[in-house]
C-alpha cells in the first residue's frame, strides 16, 4: 500500500531488503524476494536488491536521495525518528514517512507469521504472491 501510493513521487523505488544479523527471518531472503518481485512485476519503475551493513551506505551506493518508511503507530514514527535524525547526520538522504491506511494498520509481520505457523487463515492479510 505505502509502496503503490508512493509511485508518483518517483521515478524509480529500490525495495531493499536488508540482512539484519539480529533477526531471525521466518522466510529465507531468496523467498522475500521472489514474493516482493511477483508483487510489483506489473511496475517497471520498481526493483528489488538486497544489502548487508548500514542502509545509508546501500543507498549511496545505488544513488538514492531517499528512505521511505511506512508508520502503523505513533511508536513506529518515535523509532523512525531516531533512525531517520541519524541517518540525515550521517549523510545527506532524508526518510519520508507515509502512513500506513486504516485498512492495513493493524497488521504486523509478527502477527501474520503466528497465524502462519499456527495454521491460521492468514490470505486477507498478505499480496497474492505470498499465499502457500
Amino acid at each position: 500500500n505505502i509502496l503503490r501510493r508512493a509511485l508518483p513521487l518517483f521515478d524509480e523505488i529500490i525495495i531493499a531488503i536488508g540482512k539484519n544479523s539480529s533477526k531471525q527471518n521466518y522466510f529465507s531472503l531468496e523467498q522475500r524476494e521472489k514474493w516482493i518481485r511477483q508483487v510489483f512485476s506489473d511496475e517497471p519503475t520498481v526493483r528489488t536488491e538486497s544489502y548487508s551493513g548500514l542502509t545509508i551506505e546501500f543507498c549511496k551506493k545505488v544513488n538514492a536521495n531517499y528512505i521511505l518508511r511506512g508508520l502503523r503507530t505513533s511508536a513506529d514514527f518515535e523509532f523512525e525518528k531516531s533512525i531517520a535524525q541519524i541517518n540525515r547526520r550521517l549523510t545527506e538522504i532524508d526518510t519520508l514517512f507515509l502512513l500506513t491506511s486504516a485498512d492495513h494498520s493493524y497488521i504486523s509481520s509478527g502477527i501474520v507469521r503466528e497465524i502462519m505457523i499456527h495454521n491460521g487463515d492468514y490470505t486477507s492479510l498478505v499480496p497474492k504472491a505470498v499465499k502457500k
